[in-house]
């Protein structure tokens, strides 16, 4: 009977980290990667992108607030600043 104890608890313990890894690993690319990938697309194409594509990033900024909004210190939508010949 001691065995089995320890089997069932040795698989419960496997289980619980690999839904602990896999949470983690959603939950880091809802929070971190998709919202840094997004970022840099919107930071290239922010000044050139058509209505649908825009349309589009308005609805993945919606998706992806919660991580857009942990990355915010690092937006800059401004345009570069340009050399002016005198």
């Amino acid at each position: 009977m001691p065995d089995l104890n320890l089997q069932l608890l040795s698989d419960l313990d496997l289980q619980l980290v690999l839904s602990a890894i896999l949470y983690l690993a959603i939950g880091g690319a809802y929070l971190v990667v998709v919202p840094a990938l997004l970022y840099f697309y919107l930071q290239n194409r922010w000044n050139v992108a058509g209505s649908v594509e825009r349309t589009f990033l308005y609805g993945m900024v919606f998706v992806f607030f919660p991580g857009l909004l942990l990355l915010s210190p690092f937006l800059n939508f401004r345009p570069k600043k340009r050399q002016l010949q005198g």
